[in-house]
Formats: structure tokens, sequence, C-alpha cells
């Protein structure tokens, strides 16, 4: 594990014994130390990326009296707090940390662990299994139907040619269904935070529409993007890439045919705002709150007809959010919709730990 080490340019500078150093690097905890002032003079990147210090100060004021605790009663203290994953959205970062005396009167050192998340992923996962238990019973049953019918249609050559046909389709959809499933799994269980990149948003959009341009071409839609943008987010890129590439997806298999797919990029405020604009069947009002629900769809038949997984809009929810951002929604039935992926600017001159 690498770290990163913050020496003071104050007259109470000190460096870190070796030893100290190499014990840390064997916890599976990331943590920081601080001086008097509760000026950080060594921090994990893990520590920096979960958003707990901004311009070397600690953020939570709950952390921040616990530490002063400390040192006033020189005893180990235990506690959680909750650390927003980015200025806009739901998502964030639930910490369980224990803060002791390292030094008498001096050093204190923190430790942070993410027992909730772990926690998390294993409710997510159960109730994940029990709603893939229940999806992939379709497609491998019809898949069991036509195989029979093919068995029993042998000399009938026209029979055999529409029934292997359909087991194609449900073959795809299968496919399809196990490749969305792998997915979503992969953005629940890792933190993009963790080890993120810079990405630029255009290069996000260009590859995105790229991905979706046979769909978009086999039913005639026209996908329009005419801006250009400079702006840059923090994380990781190919998860930024498969939401952008499901909002679009998802807006060329719920339009009609020969209707235009719209996206834009505007910047408000410290956010880039991707926006996604169909002239689809549109979404009631009651539904628009489940539509980022896992296998959940607006239109069951339709999803039938384009191989919907039901899975696309919940995996854009759950980049959002692990990014520190967030996913919304405008639509009119039989108008269209606007879907908004909204995530925070990265900007390296304010990047303290940068």
């Amino acid at each position: 594990m690498r770290f990163l080490r913050r020496d003071l340019d104050e007259p109470d500078s000190r460096i870190l014994p070796q030893m100290l150093i190499e014990t840390l690097s064997m916890l599976e905890e990331d943590c920081l130390i601080l001086a008097p002032g509760e000026v950080p003079i060594f921090i994990t990147p893990g520590a920096e990326s979960l958003g707990i210090l901004k311009d070397a100060k600690i953020q939570s004021s709950e952390l921040l009296a616990t530490i002063r605790v400390v040192r006033r009663t020189h005893n180990q203290q235990v506690g959680k707090i909750e650390i927003p994953r980015g200025p806009i959205g739901e998502g964030k970062h639930e910490l369980t940390f224990k803060v002791m005396p390292l030094t008498k009167d001096d050093l204190v050192l923190v430790l942070i662990s993410d027992e909730s998340e772990a926690q998390r992923v294993h409710d997510v996962r159960r109730d994940f299994v029990a709603n893939i238990s229940h999806e992939l019973k379709t497609p491998i049953g019809a898949l069991s139907l036509l195989s029979e019918a093919v068995l029993g249609s042998k000399d009938d050559p026209e029979s055999v040619v529409k029934f292997a046909t359909r087991m194609q389709s449900e073959a795809k959809r299968l496919t399809d269904l196990v490749q969305e499933i792998i997915n979503l799994s992969r953005v629940q269980d890792s933190d993009p935070l963790q080890l993120a990149q810079e990405v630029s948003v255009e290069y996000i959009i260009r590859e995105a529409i790229d991905q979706c341009q046979i769909s978009a071409d086999n039913r005639n839609i026209a996908v329009t993007y005419s801006e250009s943008t400079d702006a840059r987010v923090l994380g990781d890129r190919d998860q930024l890439i498969m939401a952008v590439h499901n909002l679009i997806e998802n807006a060329i298999n719920y339009s009609p045919e020969n209707t235009k797919v719209s996206i834009t990029a505007s910047v408000d405020v410290g956010i880039i705002d991707i926006s996604v604009t169909d002239q689809g069947i549109g979404i009631s009002e009651s539904e628009q709150d489940r539509i980022f629900e896992r296998f959940y769809r607006v239109d069951p038949a339709r999803s039938r007809q384009t191989g919907g997984t039901g899975l696309g809009l919940s995996i854009v929810k759950h980049v959002a959010a692990k990014h520190g951002g967030e996913v919304k929604v405008w639509s009119i039935e039989n108008i269209g919709s606007t879907f908004s992926l909204r995530l925070p600017i990265y900007e390296p001159s304010t990047e303290s730990s940068k």
C-alpha cells in the first residue's frame, strides 16, 4: 500500500518512524495521524478519497469533537459518521472510526473502516439473488419449451426454423441479462473513488454514442450531440461510459423509429449535467419513482421486444451515487423523456490532496 506523508512546515514538524509506517501498512483500515491543532501529518490514500479532509481540515464535526475528547481524556474513543460522496446526490460513505492517543499530549491516530459498506453489499447480494432467480426462469423456461418444440417438429423444416429463431432470441436475452447482472454486481461491489482517475466528459459521451450507434441505425434513430465540453470528472472511466451508454440505449429502445435522441452537456456551479432526451413513449408520474429499481420495466412487452433487462437504469443510479452525483428524470407520456446524469466536476486546483 502506498502512503502519503505530510510533514508540517511549522516548528513542531516531525518525521514519523519507519517502523510505525510499516506497522500501519499492515492494517486493513485507512488511517491518519494528527498533530496538535488537528493538522494531518500522515494520511493514507484511502482516507483522502473518502472525503474526510478538505483543504487539510477534517470535515466531520462529530469526528473532530471525538478527537478533542481523546486529547483531553487520553482515552480511546469509537464512533460512526456519514460522509457525502459528493456535493449532490444521496451517495454517502458510512464509516466506523476509532481514535486513540499515539503520544501523550501530541499525536493522535484515527483508524477508519467501512464495515457498513460490507453489510450493505451483503444485503444487496441477498436481495439480488432472489431477484435473479426469478428473472432467469423466464428465458431458461422459454429455451426449454422451444427445444422440445424443435424436437417435435424435426420433420417440419419451416417449424424448426421458426422455433430455432425464437431460441436465438431467447438465448440473446439470457446473455444480455447475465452481462447486465455482472455489470451491476461490479458497480455495487466497487468504490470508484478509491482508485479514481481523471476522465474527460467529452470522451465519455462520444464513446457511449459509438457503442449505441448500431442499435440506433437499426431503428433509424438519429443520435445527436452537437456540443462540446472541456469538463472533467473523477472516477471509473468504464463505469461512467456504461452509465451514459445505458441512458442512450434506453432512449433508443423506448423511441419510435425515425425519431431523434439528443444529448447535451451543460455546467452549473461545479456540476456537469449530461442529459439524454428522446421522443418516446414517456413515463407516467406514478412510475417515475420506480424506474431505477432493479428489474423494473415501464413497458414489459416492449422490453421483451427490445431485449431490455430492467437493470440499465439501476446501474446508472448506482454509478451516479458512487461518483458523488445523481440521476434525474423528466417525462411526459407520449411526448418523451429526459434523463440527466449529474456529476461533480473535477478541478485539480481545488483538490488539496493532489
